[in-house]
């Protein structure tokens, strides 16, 4: 079994020896540079260690391992030009750097670059599951973005949300390292479900965190959801469980963009307190990280194969940052 820096060190390697083209410049610079932006590659990693699970060596893996990754860098680079962000883990995104135009380009060149590296495997099964999670990633996006303009989103379509933009990768990872390494269909659903209900959880800590964490240790400033009057978990399930003058005045704040930015988070958390949201939230996080590893505990192989995985998605959930 190999660790997660062993891991990574393969997945980085891979990428050395599998460069994009030089030319046209203009096409693969922008893959390159979003590739080098500090990103922890930890899906490549997850596809690698479900193929560990089944097997010892994952060197022919990585071409599914890297598939991924790219796909990933793909969508993101589309994401920042629908969200016109100017950054991207504090370096200027690639829509920013050169244009509107190449970031569309650049994008679509690294998903079929993906393809590419998928089907090096020569595994129906793998591009079917690719296919399914990458359609489902994008059902998850148009949901968020439809979000924006509603005010009646519920629970459950949040968490579906959040399942198809987010855990639907980290689930679809793991199944892609089981089916690479030839595992049966059952093994194979459990560490989907095992990767889905694990991303599921971490977004619900990561609502929690951007109210509640350090920012000393976030890394961020705290409350910038608040701030972008995003629907949060935390904002949906207080309007879920508040009274009606708490919830008028979340909706007042949600509606306010002149306010001075402290005044601001200080009155929203203020009705979050009132209303016990960390604690539900909390609550809501642990059920679905339980339901996660019941999941893994139930894949077929010895516990010590599973060690390398439990140990970085129990790190990944249990977290102030």
């Amino acid at each position: 079994m190999h660790t997660l820096p062993q891991l990574l060190d393969m997945v980085s390697q891979f990428a050395r020896e599998n460069p994009f083209p030089a030319a046209p410049a203009e096409l693969y610079e922008p893959c390159d540079y979003i590739l080098t932006l500090g990103g922890k590659r930890l899906r490549p990693a997850i596809l690698l260690m479900g193929y560990e699970l089944f097997l010892d060596d994952p060197q022919p893996a990585l071409p599914a391992a890297w598939a991924v990754e790219l796909f990933h860098n793909f969508s993101l680079m589309h994401d920042d030009i629908m969200d016109a962000a100017p950054l991207r883990r504090g370096q200027p995104t690639v829509h920013t750097r050169w244009n509107t135009t190449t970031g569309i380009l650049s994008g679509d060149v690294m998903l079929i670059f993906a393809y590419r590296q998928l089907v090096r495997l020569n595994k129906i099964s793998l591009i079917e599951t690719f296919n399914r999670v990458a359609t489902e990633v994008c059902e998850g996006q148009q949901m968020d973005v439809n979000f924006e303009t509603r005010d009646d989103v519920s629970l459950p379509e949040y968490i579906r949300m959040i399942e198809l933009k987010t855990a639907v990768l980290l689930g679809g990872a793991l199944e892609m390292g089981a089916l690479a390494a030839d595992a049966s269909l059952e093994a194979a659903q459990l560490l989907y479900d095992f990767g889905r209900l694990a991303g599921i959880a971490f977004q619900i800590q990561d609502d929690l965190l951007d109210t509640y964490g350090d920012p000393e240790k976030f890394g961020k400033q705290v409350g910038g959801d608040i701030l972008q009057n995003k629907k949060t978990f935390l904002v949906i399930e207080t309007l879920k469980v508040a009274s009606e003058e708490d919830c008028s005045a979340l909706h007042d704040w949600m509606q306010t963009t002149t306010a001075d930015p402290t005044e601001k988070v200080a009155g929203v958390r203020a009705i979050f307190d009132r209303n016990n949201i960390p604690q539900l939230v909390a609550a809501e996080q642990n059920r679905f990280q339980q339901q996660a590893f019941a999941c893994l505990d139930a894949v077929p192989v010895p516990e010590i194969r599973k060690t390398v995985l439990r140990k970085m998605m129990e790190d990944l959930l249990v977290r102030e940052f």
